[in-house]
């Protein structure tokens, strides 16, 4: 149970940083985030709010530690479809302009025509050491799901 804790610890740690990455490279360095971006920072909110509740309630370790699995592989399947998006063997959805509807007449059109503001889910704005955010953060999350697949199996053997 340990080694779970220890963890458990090291995975809100990793969360807390992810998106103190995340908003740096937003807020710091001027990458806007497109709307499956922005989705992909769930499953590392979500594991900080139930990690923090696994330590408060110290009950239902189990059940929270298994959302938190479900949360994770929810980003790496979110994450894979945007790099999918990214190299072009994926069309973008709906997900990725959320804000747009159809427009009503021409002057809606051409307000729409002119936002900068919208970011497409297929440009990558940011890089690091040659690789794409959704590219790292399929990896990451699929690393994650195994951990906390460890940590689910350490709770049944007690």
């Amino acid at each position: 149970m340990n080694s779970n804790k220890v963890l458990l610890n090291s995975i809100l740690a990793f969360s807390i940083l992810s998106l103190s990455i995340a908003y740096f490279i937003q807020y710091m360095l001027g990458h806007k985030p497109c709307n499956l971006c922005i989705i992909e920072r769930i499953p590392y909110i979500s594991a900080i709010i139930l990690i923090s509740l696994i330590f408060i309630l110290n009950k239902y370790q189990r059940i929270i530690s298994s959302l938190i699995l479900i949360f994770f592989f929810f980003g790496a399947l979110v994450s894979f479809y945007h790099y999918g998006i990214e190299q072009g063997f994926l069309n973008e959805s709906f997900i990725c302009d959320l804000s747009s509807s159809l427009p009503k007449n021409k002057e809606e059109l051409l307000n729409q025509l002119k936002k900068t503001d919208i970011v497409s889910c297929k440009d990558v704005t940011f890089r690091f050491f040659g690789l794409s955010l959704a590219t790292i953060n399929t990896i990451i999350s699929l690393i994650l799901s195994g951990i906390m697949i460890k940590i689910i199996k350490n709770y049944g053997k007690n």
